[in-house]
């Protein structure tokens, strides 16, 4: 796809669908990316508990992009290390699972662009179900899934999000234009 194709179908795009998609890809890289965002070895035991800012001493050293990517992770997230990948020595700043979410909202949202999708209950059910079954029974038992296990139930729980991502996004645009 030449440049002059991707600029034809940028313009298409409502302003609803153009902000939706910049604000999900950037956030995805932006977590993807942090572990090279830190010297190296500065994050890597992030392991607290939701709803808390229990990293405070090591976040509060980062630059003010990863500080932010990485308070969002402790306060929203486990970042328990066993959960969670590592590179360049730094943790994510988000666990296994919430990386697979994000990453598949960018996937579900991007392949739905000029397709027309309907989701009903019940492929939204099927589609939530590997996921709910995977969390619930890790919390409730001795069972402990995989990395592997997390991101493959995440990214499909975030696709089938983004595609509704989407579809909100051209309802929005259509209110827009229809006003």
């Amino acid at each position: 796809m030449s440049s002059w194709e991707i600029k034809r179908k940028w313009d298409l795009l409502g302003k609803w669908n153009k902000t939706f998609l910049v604000v999900l890809w950037c956030w995805t890289l932006l977590i993807l990316s942090g572990p090279f965002m830190v010297p190296e070895g500065q994050a890597n035991d992030l392991s607290g508990v939701v709803g808390t800012y229990d990293n405070q001493d090591v976040i509060k050293q980062m630059n003010p992009v990863s500080r932010l990517v990485y308070y969002l992770g402790d306060v929203n997230c486990h970042q328990k290390l066993e959960r969670s990948y590592s590179y360049n020595e730094n943790q994510m700043p988000f666990c296994a699972r919430d990386v697979g979410i994000f990453t598949g909202l960018v996937v579900g949202f991007t392949y739905a662009l000029g397709r027309r999708i309907e989701l009903t209950l019940p492929i939204i059910l099927l589609a939530l179900i590997p996921i709910g079954i995977d969390g619930t029974v890790q919390l409730l038992t001795d069972y402990e899934s995989t990395n592997i296990k997390r991101i493959i139930t995440g990214l499909i729980a975030g696709c089938i999000t983004g595609i509704a991502l989407k579809i909100i996004a051209d309802s929005l645009d259509h209110r827009s234009a229809h006003g």
